[in-house]
């Protein structure tokens, strides 16, 4: 059977769909390795494959992000994006492929699967194709590539179709790469240039098309359809946690079972350093309505939440999507991309409000599909919330368009899919340098 390198960026967002690929591959008899932070090593070897740590200079805690990062905390939208993409992917890049070469001397890998933000394997893209295993790049986010049917990636404007739409995304992908994402690609630029590499054939967040194979984790009914799509694009549907297996009711659980409407609201697991964003807002917007809500913090103590807490809310720091989503009426979220897209296996309508990373994309695909409201603000009023929440439980639509888009997720079996496009790209012994 094959042996597997997989190499990501440390955040939980971006290794922890590749653990369950992990997990996947390694069931049906491939030998797996994961490149990444050494923190993960546990959770790697619970998967059964085997953790190989990230050098110092591209390791990192993305929990203490705004900490380590002076300026980042002031930044959001297409500022948020240039930093991130200088600061947290290009600068790791040198240390990253340093890894990857040397686990490539030590092992015969038959291919290596990237998260899409891992840079370090772009030396080996841009180098000569003969010496390297195909690479398939998993992609964490959605779809950014560069289309004439869509805008550019970041900041959540949807598709307008004909030729007024066209020319539309044309002008508004000219201003992104020369004007608004220009510091981003300049950045990976500079960075080839001082590691003596060929300079960079797309801009910077066109590449995944460089990869052999572009894994996109969802349905391709979640995303815009785009005419001049690469042909080695794949989707193979959402890449959701395991079930759990050792959940313990907390003592109000019966409450979901009162007959009134279950909200839920989250603000993910990285994003939920400040509660007073979505948390509070909507625990507050919701405190007089005939509804239950569903907090949780993601890990955060619940003794962060500062605001009094009503007779109609319930708590807890964690409690497993797979058992809370299929009692729930409406998430709240702030747009985070495995949470909407386990909302939606479930057939969940949701409320959006995310301003950070890639939130607005997401906010803006719900919203486009018709699976809920997008707030369009990572900080919405209790106003704001309460109308959205009363729009989506009061319009069938909203839960008619999820339900249609789980039906969808289910015919999907995200990781024998990717098992099926690694022994294509495997099979295929002639790597391509694919560009858009």
């Amino acid at each position: 059977m094959p042996e597997i390198l997989i190499a990501s960026c440390p955040p939980i967002g971006h290794i922890g769909p590749l653990l369950n690929v992990a997990r996947g591959l390694v069931t049906r008899g491939d030998r797996v390795t994961v490149l990444t932070s050494a923190r993960h090593a546990d959770k790697i070897r619970a998967v059964g494959a085997h953790p190989r740590a990230l050098p110092f200079g591209a390791d990192y805690d993305d929990s203490s992000f705004d900490a380590d990062l002076p300026g980042r905390a002031e930044t959001s939208g297409i500022a948020r994006i240039n930093f991130d993409v200088e600061h947290v992917f290009v600068r790791p890049m040198p240390h990253q492929f340093s890894a990857i070469q040397e686990l490539l001397a030590a092992n015969d890998f038959d291919a290596i699967i990237t998260d899409a933000f891992f840079l370090g394997t772009l030396p080996l893209l841009l180098g000569t194709s003969a010496q390297r295993p195909p690479i398939l790049s998993y992609c964490t986010t959605p779809l950014f590539l560069s289309s004439k049917d869509t805008a550019p990636g970041g900041p959540g404007i949807t598709p307008m179709p004909g030729p007024i739409g066209r020319l539309r995304n044309r002008l508004l992908t000219l201003a992104a790469h020369k004007v608004m994402l220009r510091p981003a690609h300049r950045a990976a630029v500079r960075m080839l240039e001082a590691m003596g590499l060929p300079k960079l054939p797309v801009f910077v967040l066109d590449c995944a098309a460089l990869a052999d194979r572009v894994i996109v984790p969802t349905i391709p009914q979640f995303e815009y359809r785009r005419s001049d799509l690469p042909s080695h694009v794949r989707f193979v549907g959402a890449v959701n946690p395991l079930p759990s297996d050792n959940f313990i009711a907390p003592s109000w659980w019966g409450e979901l079972h009162d007959g009134r409407p279950v909200v839920h609201v989250t603000q993910g697991t990285i994003d939920n350093a400040d509660l007073t964003r979505l948390i509070e807002p909507t625990i507050e917007a919701l405190a007089g309505e005939n509804v239950t809500v569903i907090v949780t913090t993601g890990g955060r103590p619940v003794t962060q939440i500062a605001t009094p807490l009503p007779a109609n809310v319930f708590v807890a720091e964690y409690i497993p999507h797979d058992v809370l989503l299929p009692l729930v009426d409406v998430m709240v979220t702030n747009g985070g991309y495995g949470a909407v897209q386990r909302a939606l296996s479930e057939g969940v309508p949701m409320v959006v409000a995310g301003q950070t990373e890639d939130k607005p994309e997401v906010a803006a695909r719900v919203e486009y599909f018709g699976a809920g409201v997008n707030l369009r603000t990572g900080t919405p009023t209790p106003a704001q919330v309460r109308r959205a929440v009363r729009l989506v439980l009061d319009d069938a639509t909203y839960r008619a368009n999820a339900r249609r888009l789980r039906s969808a997720y289910a015919a999907c079996d995200s990781v024998t899919e990717i098992a099926t496009v690694v022994d294509e790209a495997i099979a295929d012994t002639t790597p391509r340098l694919q560009t858009v």
